[in-house]
């Protein structure tokens, strides 16, 4: 490998616009199986993905939409447009959530959603490192029950999180300029 693990880390982009072919089933269970190595206090392993591929992609959209119309949320019909030219190139979404074991006190319902995140991210990475297009959504209605529900994530026992959208790139983009750390570090010193 002539990129260091760093230089992939430091040129990860979000890439929004992907198209088939989608990750091969022997990516797709090492994008998968990257989750599991995230920090996760308890070992709850509280994340939970959902996979949507073919046709099942223009099925969420239509349920999607619909969705966040019958909600009263705000849908121009440019972007429901823009949301359906999107997402017919997508070959593979991917339904986020956190798991709340309401029986389990211990853990904070904060910490699992920092593991799910962290478990996200490392798909993210995985799916770069392995030459695919990804792109965390929170749009799609993640934030209307009903669209929760339809995707097997009840509200009262799970945090819908999104979706990755997971391809090839249709455009090639390099990693935008990314701030100094310096301007987000400090030193404490004790004293």
């Amino acid at each position: 490998m002539s990129v260091s693990s760093v230089q992939y880390l430091l040129s990860r982009r979000s890439v929004k616009f992907v198209k088939a072919p989608g990750p091969t089933e022997e990516h797709l269970a090492q994008i998968l199986q990257s989750a599991m190595s995230a920090p996760d206090h308890g070992k709850l392993r509280p994340w939970r993905f959902a996979l949507i591929r073919g046709e099942a992609v223009a099925r969420l959209a239509d349920l999607a939409i619909n969705a966040t119309k019958t909600a009263g949320l705000p849908l121009t019909p440019e972007k429901e447009a823009s949301t359906r030219r999107w997402l017919s190139e997508v070959p593979l979404l991917i339904a986020l959530a956190c798991h709340i074991d309401h029986s389990n006190t211990k853990i904070p319902e904060d910490e699992r959603m920092l593991a799910t995140g962290a478990a996200v991210t490392n798909m993210l990475n995985a799916a770069h490192m392995l030459g695919y297009g990804a792109y965390w959504s929170t749009g799609l209605a993640t934030y209307v029950d009903e669209m929760n529900e339809a995707l097997g994530f009840d509200p009262l026992d799970y945090r819908f999180m999104g979706y990755l959208a997971i391809g090839t790139p249709i455009q090639e983009t390099a990693a935008p300029q990314r701030p100094d750390y310096h301007s987000f570090v400090t030193e404490w010193t004790g004293l």
